[in-house]
């Protein structure tokens, strides 16, 4: 058996960290012949339901569970951790914008990062799950100067997934047959699902839906998912944004199939256009263990509009947070 590798998971007590721990003590993220020793952060007053969610997972008794270590202290929940899921974050109160959310979840990415820099191993694999995403990875690699900025990823895997499913109701099929789906930019209501190179059995996408279709419903539908899950049962995703963590690390960890790509907000060096320095969602590859931009994909006016607006948006969200970023 491969000796255990070090998985540290922030948040762990809340509702997308409770969904995720069972899913990677499975195996279902790493491989189901790769232990892991658990290394869960829960914010002070969350530590007694901390004690409560690792009961649960010792009754479950997963193989693969080689230990589990609690603690209040991000310096010790990554200590030689080869992967990072920071989960965490403040939630948005009915009062509070998104400017005001990123203002308030950034000292908590910077101490992260800081702590991640410290004493993580200098290989560490880091998915931010916790809103803004893209922004808090950000402020976290700022603050981590001695690990490389590809090591710092943010989610838009559920973005990914959710364009997945639209387009597999739509056309009758199931969601592993949709192909190429790549999410640009943002994880907000500005993010491009490209339809337009999506395939479904060989087939494009745009060929089978119709143009009006993808702008129109398809659009609407993607961007607005989040809030009509909280609509509908009083809550903000958990299980389908755990499952998406999940895919993403998967991904970044055994590589990408021949012929496909999926989303991940990385670490802008200028391609198609995307000004260096954000975190920016681009359809990637993933090859022993190294995520890359595909490269090639042309754009129209209309796609070429929407990432810039979501660029952007980015621009506004690093600008707002800049004094964090020195």
């Amino acid at each position: 058996m491969k000796a255990p590798i070090r998985v540290a998971v922030t948040g762990a007590a809340g509702n997308i960290g409770y969904a995720l721990l069972f899913r990677i003590a499975s195996g279902s993220c790493f491989g189901d012949d790769q232990p892991v020793i658990l290394q869960l952060l829960e914010i002070p007053p969350g530590m007694d339901a901390l004690k409560g969610v690792v009961m649960e997972l010792q009754d479950a008794a997963f193989p693969l569970v080689h230990g589990i270590e609690m603690s209040d202290d991000a310096n010790v929940a990554f200590a030689a951790a080869d992967a990072a899921f920071l989960v965490g974050s403040r939630p948005r109160s009915k009062d509070m914008d998104r400017a005001d959310l990123i203002k308030v979840n950034g000292p908590i990415f910077t101490g992260q990062g800081k702590a991640l820099n410290d004493n993580a191993k200098p290989t560490v694999k880091v998915l931010v799950v916790g809103n803004p995403c893209n922004t808090n990875a950000l402020i976290a690699c700022h603050s981590a100067p001695d690990i490389p900025n590809a090591q710092f990823h943010a989610m838009t895997r559920l973005d990914e997934n959710r364009g997945k499913a639209q387009i597999a109701n739509k056309l009758g099929v199931t969601a592993g047959s949709v192909k190429n789906l790549a999410i640009w930019g943002n994880h907000s209501n500005t993010m491009f699902p490209d339809f337009y190179h999506a395939s479904v059995d060989g087939k494009g996408v745009i060929d089978q839906v119709g143009e009006a279709w993808g702008q129109g419903d398809f659009m609407q539908t993607v961007s607005t998912r989040g809030k009509a899950i909280i609509l509908a049962r009083g809550a903000s995703s958990a299980a389908s944004a755990a499952s998406a963590a999940v895919d993403h690390m998967r991904s970044w960890w055994h590589g990408t199939a021949d012929g496909e790509h999926t989303s991940m907000a990385l670490w802008s060096n200028g391609e198609y256009g995307v000004p260096e320095g954000l975190i920016f969602s681009f359809p990637c590859t993933v090859k022993d263990g190294v995520a890359s931009v595909v490269e090639g994909i042309a754009h129209n006016d209309y796609a070429a509009s929407k990432i810039e607006a979501t660029a952007a948006e980015l621009i506004a969200e690093r600008d707002a947070v800049a004094d964090l970023l020195n």
